[in-house]
């Protein structure tokens, strides 16, 4: 400890006396109009920047001399100055384009959209400041990455963008469920926490998803009452101010047929009231059979500028889908992994499928005072509404025939969440402060029923994995009660989850040495009540610390270290009749981000160590009728994560990442049996790596095709029941590789890709030692999902 107190003390002193002799250039860009110009380069010798949203630049630790400023961007005229400084003095080098906003708007967004690497965070993460000074890591896959790689919906293969993301088990397309460092990540949407059930919201359709940011660790920031390994936020298209419009048709296997349209407006010539519409329709079938998968998305939102500070957004978006009923995706057998043919099925034609309407709004008011503080209220409404069934084996047996059961699931759920928050900037003395605060609240009701289920099949006549028989069921089909009131149904089932909750957030961001070192002091209080499956509210007040440093060595190198917390209510009885406390999450994390050539590119590598306390199980010394909880111990998730994203040369693009994660139980109580220590945590892989490169010509006569590609490869996965002494009940590794080719010029864009080249047999699974459904419970078995084999997609892109 005395070596790390004596390195930190000695680069401290260096920042002092550097920052003693350091200069900084800094101005503001903006455009005929007098309003900010984002997003522009800003050149300086052998060294650039962007202006941020509010058309600032600087350059700090500048040596003195005399230097040309030169301000740039595609499609606009650039600008330069001549600014002669001496040491330790400030300078301030204003320029004023001459292009209006909406000249500027239509350049600079252009060439935002045609880069992987993001530099800023949306404003509905909140951080006023480059993703390079944040002591976080924070991906962002950008809107071109989703066109690239033809990604349709959340679930579409969207997680190979981003280090150590995996999807273990999930529901096909209607739920993401996105694991990282060892456990689900929180699903938001323009910064509200869209997650009402355990499984999360519907999956996206990206028809009106602009990007998405992955946030990893627990952002206090964002939300305190959570799974301490991170969040992702799917940020949607809003009004740009520039009028354009583009329509996209795409086909591919398993009859897939899909059109989308993007339309974005000016109503006024003054370009105070815009508005966007994004809509898609989908019909997509499955490589196997007897499914099918939906989708409608029919997404308007407009904005208007009350005054020059003042800015009203108002989003809604429908998504309907009507897709197979939900688990019709697995499989079992007593043999092994992919001992039945890839496109097997236990699905039953004949079965209605699941149908659901999912509505959300939006409203959003931004109010700027000045230059350095500016306040966010805004609210979000949804409403889910669902009808059908999930299908699961009631019975399996070791001869491989087993009784298919339906169970219906009808489910609703209502959100009504509000936010505020203020971010600002204030100088003490020689001190910088940048200011967030903010207020988060909101009510979240789910009842579903899954009280009725009906089996397919019977004993005297069972479903044979080994000769399948699609005709009428043994057993007839379902024919649920769906007259009675789901509420009311929902209550005898016990599909009860409701959470109401209320938070208060501060952050201090201190800068010192002109902001070359910055240091993070924050805290959370959280108020949470939820209860699920009909039972009692859980009820914890907690307040949630977070320091972070961020210390830039260069203009283009940062290193961070951050300390974060976050929490999860839980009901128990304790024998000692204590109340139980929430779970507890904490996350120690270092890391480097450098951004190169200019910021045309950028990586990112950290390592972390998350801990988990406080869980608890059913107290193995339970007498009958006795209900006890105990402490199970401390679940500990740590790794390395490198991600890369950005342009390497003209026309070349690249993401790769890798990530290697270890998930093991570190502590166990006294009296658990259910696990030891050193069990692994199920739900990742060790080693997860990942690649897509895209690379276009620049000239000739082919100018604007290009070549695309990608692999996954997951190393060591865990599951449920991980033994490394008996592999073959482990998953194997994974390897898949995507490639493509596509062309384009200033109107049409044709994209191609072909998905599994290598026609392997993929899946995800488990293992289950016991299956609960056996009739003697001691059944092993395993259980998987395939993935599709070789596959295509055509897509075909008209702009005006």
């Amino acid at each position: 400890m005395k070596y790390f107190s004596l390195l930190f003390l000695t680069l401290f002193f260096q920042l002092a006396v550097f920052a003693q002799q350091a200069t900084t250039i800094k101005g503001r860009v903006t455009s005929s109009d007098g309003k900010p110009a984002q997003y522009v380069t800003v050149s300086l010798e052998n060294t650039g920047t962007t202006t941020n949203r509010d058309g600032n630049y600087d350059f700090k630790k500048i040596n003195p001399g005399t230097y040309l400023i030169k301000v740039s961007a595609i499609g606009i005229q650039s600008a330069e100055k001549s600014v002669t400084i001496e040491a330790g003095q400030t300078q301030t080098v204003d320029f004023t384009l001459s292009e209006s906003n909406e000249t500027l708007q239509e350049v600079i967004v252009t060439a935002i959209e045609n880069r992987y690497k993001v530099s800023l965070p949306s404003a509905s993460l909140r951080l006023n400041e480059p993703l390079l000074e944040a002591p976080q890591n924070i991906q962002t896959i950008s809107n071109q990455v989703l066109k690239d790689q033809q990604i349709i919906s959340l679930s579409d293969g969207l997680i190979r963008n981003v280090s150590g993301a995996v999807r273990a088990e999930h529901w096909g397309d209607m739920y993401t469920n996105i694991t990282m460092r060892g456990s689900q990540l929180q699903a938001l949407r323009n910064g509200f926490n869209f997650v009402a059930s355990y499984w999360g919201p519907l999956t996206e359709d990206m028809s009106f998803v602009d990007h998405v940011e992955f946030v990893k660790g627990p952002a206090g920031f964002m939300i305190g009452n959570g799974d301490p390994s991170g969040l992702y936020n799917v940020v949607t298209k809003k009004p740009t101010g520039f009028n354009r419009s583009e329509v996209t048709a795409t086909v591919g296997s398993f009859d897939l047929y899909r059109i989308a349209l993007d339309t974005d407006h000016k109503v006024t010539k003054d370009g105070k009231l815009l508005f966007r519409f994004n809509g898609a329709t989908q019909n997509k079938g499955s490589f196997r059979p007897h499914e099918k998968n939906d989708r409608y998305t029919f997404a308007p939102s407009l904005s208007y500028q009350i005054t020059d500070k003042t800015k009203f957004t108002a989003e809604y978006a429908w998504q309907k889908a009507v897709m197979t009923e939900v688990g019709s995706f697995y499989v079992f057998s007593p043999d092994g992994y992919a001992t039945l043919p890839r496109d097997f099925t236990m699905t039953q034609p004949g079965v209605e499928p699941t149908t659901i309407n999912d509505h959300s709004v939006f409203l959003n008011v931004q109010h700027s005072f000045n230059d350095q503080w500016k306040a966010t209220a805004q609210v979000a409404y949804s409403k889910y509404l669902q009808t059908g069934a999930s299908s699961w084996p009631s019975s399996v047996f070791a001869d491989g025939t087993l009784i298919r059961n339906i169970g219906v699931w009808d489910a609703e759920s209502t959100m009504k969440l509000a936010q505020f928050f203020v971010n600002g900037e204030v100088k003490t003395g020689a001190v910088q402060h940048r200011i967030l605060a903010g207020f988060d609240g909101g009510r979240k009701n789910y009842i579903a029923d899954w009280g009725q289920s009906h089996d397919l099949d019977l004993l005297t006549d069972p479903f044979d994995i080994y000769n399948p028989d699609y005709g009428t069921p043994p057993n007839g089909y379902p024919d649920f009660d769906r007259d009675t009131p789901l509420e009311e149904r929902a209550i005898a089932a016990g599909g009860l989850m409701d959470s109401k909750y209320i938070s208060l957030y501060l952050q201090d961001e201190l800068g010192f040495f002109d902001n070359v070192l910055r240091l993070t002091l924050a805290g959370r209080y959280s108020y949470v009540s939820q209860s699920a499956w009909g039972g009692s509210p859980d009820k914890a007040k907690r307040f949630t610390p977070r320091v972070g440093l961020s210390v830039s060595l260069d203009k283009n190198t940062a290193i961070y270290a951050v300390y974060d917390e976050a929490f999860i209510p839980q009901t128990g009885l304790l024998r000692s009749g204590e109340t139980a406390n929430p779970i507890t999450g904490t996350n120690y994390e270092l890391g480097i981000k450098r951004d190169w050539f200019e910021g045309k590119w950028n990586t990112t590598l950290s390592a972390y160590r998350i801990r988990k306390r406080n869980e608890l199980t059913a107290d193995p010394l339970n007498a009958a009728g006795e209900n006890f909880s105990i402490i199970i111990g401390e679940k500990r998730a740590q790794g390395i994560e490198f991600d890369l994203r950005g342009q390497l040369a003209k026309g070349f693009e690249l993401i790769a990442n890798y990530a290697f994660t270890d998930g093991k139980v570190t502590e166990v109580a006294d009296g658990v049996t259910s696990m030891t220590v050193g069990d692994v945590v199920p739900g990742f892989a060790k080693h997860t790596s990942n690649a897509w490169l895209s690379y276009a010509l620049q000239r000739g006569k082919l100018k604007g095709t290009g070549i695309s590609g990608g692999f996954t490869y997951l190393v060591d996965r865990a599951i449920n029941n991980f033994n490394p002494e008996q592999p073959e009940q482990n998953l194997p590794n994974y390897f898949k590789l995507d490639g493509g080719l596509f062309w384009e010029n200033s109107n049409l864009r044709v994209t191609a890709n072909v998905f599994n080249i290598l026609d392997k047999y993929l899946y995800t699974g488990a293992y289950y030692t016991n299956y609960w459904n056996a009739p003697d419970y001691n059944q092993a078995i395993y259980s998987w999902q395939a993935e599709p084999p070789r596959n295509f997609r055509l897509s075909v892109t008209y702009k005006f």
